[in-house]
């Protein structure tokens, strides 16, 4: 592959870098799944008629928190997906790179350690050389 200049060692360092970063990304958003709905409870209730009980609804404070989470909850849940497959991603097709490597190196070699075949002027091509078949030489 021309234009490509590939380390997998550096690769691997920054997979391992940035997987660090999502996992910390993954359990700020399960920490935020448990933190949200207790912050929602501890912000307390609206006292409705002014009788001093407290009312069963929610107050101001838990309805923007639980809205804040219906909106983006799948949008979290799409962030650390994305996050997942571009590092596979990246992985994958470095893998895919240095299995090409390796294939064009086994060629070079097979092809280094072949018979040579040499075509001596005046002489026609060797024998098992296929132009020798056509002459009916081989």
């Amino acid at each position: 592959m021309t234009g490509w200049d590939i380390s997998p060692t550096g690769v691997k360092g920054v997979l391992e870098k940035t997987g660090t970063a999502a996992e910390g990304l993954g359990k700020a958003g399960t920490t935020l799944q448990t933190a949200v709905p207790a912050a929602a409870k501890a912000a307390g209730t609206l006292s409705m008629g002014g009788g001093g009980g407290e009312s069963e609804g929610q107050g101001l404070v838990a309805v923007a928190l639980s809205q804040f989470m219906t909106a983006h909850t799948e949008r979290l849940q799409k962030i650390g997906a994305r996050a997942s497959a571009s590092l596979n991603g990246a992985a994958n097709a470095t893998n895919a790179y240095l299995t090409g490597d390796l294939e064009q190196a086994a060629n070079a070699q097979r092809e280094a350690l072949k018979e040579p075949k040499i075509d001596l002027p005046g002489q026609g091509p060797p024998p098992g050389h296929p132009a020798a078949y056509q002459a009916g030489t081989g």
